[in-house]
């Protein structure tokens, strides 16, 4: 039997702890998580309080916001306060990166240390990978890179797609742990194992896993973790990070910097850039403040909600859902095989489906004819089955 759907998981306060959009159910978290309520105090406290009270001098304030914001990264994701780079967001991060991986042979202690781009250049990603960043991969093909995509009639949720596809020629790999047209987990530590025993950098995307999926960044075995807080993190937007295995981040020298990239931010000597000695080195120019007050406050309420209880929510849901559909639909449905999220090829019965959800005030999202929803501790087993409603009368 299927665990209980709502109250026995997840106590019904947490759903106060958020300010939820209605009337109708909210199901778009991949898209955007909803608002914490302790993020508008923390925004005053770390952020406009100290800008009221010491105009400039809030820099010290400001700069223990930040620091707050990595350290509650740590306690959700693992590894240390200090291997998390502030970032805009994943495309930041990656085109931080990837001018960097010159000397990647080396770095990774690579037994043919000579070998450079003109033998071992390829950046494999699947291409069901987010867009934005492909597009990364795509332009550092300018200097030197080819940028490979695995089709998408190949299953990157499956081992042997990448145990396949890692050749060679391949300098580094772009994974995805949860595909945000698909729902699919890929199985990012097996992955990544691989990529070590054949000396190939490991780069994963965990934007649409972290906070609804176990995540250790140290447990991964990645060389590199991008991600962002404005989905299941609860976050909003502008709050991403760059996860940087602590041994590999002295080799990598990246060409976008700014002050806060330097060793000594404050000494201010044009003539004298030394690189940060950690994962700071990719930070850049003077580092906004807001969305990482924002940010911190949502990772420390899903931190205390414990991301075990929100994904036995999350699958307890995605079973009423799924059991309230009718019963053409069901078998497309494997919730342990899912993310956080239902993605629905609608076919013909789009319009009718599309109408019917409209109707009852449902927020979710679309890529071309795949409906996409999800549910988070804000979410009950009764809005779960009222989306399943929409489908009433139709068949796949």
């Amino acid at each position: 039997m299927p665990p209980p759907a709502s109250r026995e998981i997840i106590p019904p306060m947490n759903r106060e702890q958020f300010h939820v959009p209605g009337p109708g159910p909210y199901a778009l978290t991949h898209s955007v998580g909803c608002l914490p309520k302790r993020a508008v105090a923390a925004l005053n406290q770390a952020f406009f309080e100290p800008w009221e009270a010491e105009g400039g001098g809030a820099w010290n304030a400001w700069l223990h916001a930040i620091g707050n914001f990595r350290e509650s990264l740590a306690r959700l994701l693992g590894g240390d306060a200090g291997d998390y780079c502030p970032q805009a967001n994943l495309s930041a991060g990656l085109a931080k990166l990837l001018p960097a991986l010159p000397a990647l042979p080396a770095a990774v202690g690579h037994p043919h240390a000579a070998r450079v781009r003109g033998t071992r250049n390829v950046l494999l990603a699947a291409e069901d990978s987010f867009p934005s960043l492909v597009y990364q991969l795509q332009q550092a093909n300018r200097s030197g890179f080819d940028t490979r995509l695995l089709p998408r009639s190949l299953d990157p949720s499956r081992l042997e797609t990448w145990e396949a596809a890692l050749s060679a020629d391949v300098a580094a790999v772009l994974v995805t742990h949860v595909h945000s047209n698909t729902g699919a987990v890929a199985p990012v530590a097996a992955i990544a194992a691989l990529c070590r025993e054949r000396s190939i950098l490991c780069i994963v995307d965990v934007a649409q896993s972290a906070g609804i999926l176990p995540v250790s960044v140290t447990d991964f075995g990645a060389d590199v973790v991008l991600g962002s807080c404005v989905k299941w993190l609860c976050g909003g937007p502008g709050a991403g990070f760059l996860w940087i295995r602590p041994a590999l981040v002295r080799n990598l020298e990246p060409t976008d910097v700014g002050w806060f990239s330097h060793q000594d931010p404050f000494e201010f000597d044009v003539h004298s850039f030394r690189y940060a000695p950690d994962v700071r080195r990719f930070w850049g120019g003077t580092p906004s403040v807001a969305p990482y007050a924002i940010a911190a406050a949502g990772v420390q309420t899903i931190a205390d909600i414990g991301v075990d209880a929100i994904r036995a929510h999350n699958l307890a849901l995605m079973r009423v859902f799924r059991d309230a559909l009718p019963a053409p639909w069901r078998g497309r449905i494997d919730p342990t095989r899912l993310g956080g999220t239902v993605c629905l090829q609608l076919g013909a019965a789009q319009a009718h489906i599309a109408n019917a959800l409209k109707s009852l005030g449902v927020r979710l999202d679309y890529r071309g004819a795949v409906v996409r929803l999800s549910f988070h501790v804000y979410n009950t087993a009764a809005e779960a089955a009222c989306i399943a409603r929409a489908f009433d009368g139709t068949a796949p």
